[in-house]
């Protein structure tokens, strides 16, 4: 594909002994900053059903905090898969692939994703996933419970690619901050969107937004600086932020490329009301 982009690509390690331990990881009572330096070997997780598979839990729901979804980046072996994938019959899944190309079965299909394609799965399907190259695979998976609504059907499987989408600017911008949509936003089916953010140098998000947005974001592409509630915070390809409701955020491309991120958020649901 003549527009296929490049994604930061995790590769785990371990670092010498010789390396100072300070970086820029914080938690705090409203974001956490996850560099991509704490994602070696030594974090990575085993999933129960899944062969020659590793992965990297970036996010997970935390009472008092973000509570609504997790984030994975998974790392598949050649062979590697599961026939089992999703232990959670409530759970949707969207997955999408910054390396190597695994085979994903639903509904009879046999989908090829390679670099740049979104999935999304809904809750109410059976799928299996396996790594038939000769690569290792590289992709990120969302999973959240569905909130089903009486009188609203499930969502329909989507299956894009980064590459053929056209990104959707922002008023008065002429482009320079741009989000890639993979699901529709007037869809209410959809309890959660995930998108890709794209600014170009120099652009900013231009005023604190604060809202009822859980939100997880990966940077896959250039460098940025970023406020996080009253921090301002540098952040690179491969970085990872997770910010609970209502925490400000803003930001600055820094250049010289794009800034790009995956976003996640929660979306189109009433709140969930505390004496229920």
């Amino acid at each position: 594909m003549s527009n296929q982009k490049d994604y930061f690509v995790l590769k785990g390690g371990h670092p010498p002994e010789t390396q100072i331990t300070t970086t820029r990881a914080i938690f705090t009572t409203a974001y956490a900053v996850i560099p991509k330096g704490t994602m070696m070997d030594i974090v990575a997780s085993l999933l129960p059903l899944w062969e020659k598979t590793r992965c990297w839990i970036l996010a997970r729901p935390l009472s008092g905090f973000s509570e609504t979804f997790s984030h994975y980046i998974m790392e598949v072996a050649p062979g590697g898969g599961s026939q089992s994938p999703e232990p959670d019959a409530l759970a949707q899944s969207a997955i999408f692939v910054v390396d190597g190309e695994v085979e994903i079965n639903f509904d009879g299909k046999n989908i090829k994703a390679s670099k740049g394609t979104f999935i999304y799965i809904p809750a109410n399907k059976q799928w299996t996933i396996k790594n038939k190259g000769t690569s290792i695979a590289n992709f990120h998976w969302w999973r959240k419970a569905y909130e089903k609504i009486d009188g609203i059907d499930y969502p329909d499987p989507i299956i894009k690619n980064d590459a053929e989408i056209e990104p959707a600017q922002m008023p008065g911008t002429d482009g320079r901050w741009a989000t890639t949509r993979f699901m529709d936003p007037e869809d209410l089916r959809h309890d959660m969107h995930i998108t890709i953010v794209t600014l170009k140098p120099g652009s900013t998000i231009p005023f604190p937004e604060t809202h009822v947005m859980e939100h997880g974001l990966y940077v896959i592409e250039g460098k940025g600086n970023y406020l996080l509630n009253k921090d301002w915070v540098e952040v690179e390809a491969g970085d990872y932020m997770w910010l609970r409701a209502f925490c400000p955020q803003a930001c600055y491309a820094g250049g010289p490329g794009d800034f790009r991120y995956l976003l996640y958020k929660d979306v189109n649901r009433h709140p969930k009301l505390s004496y229920r």
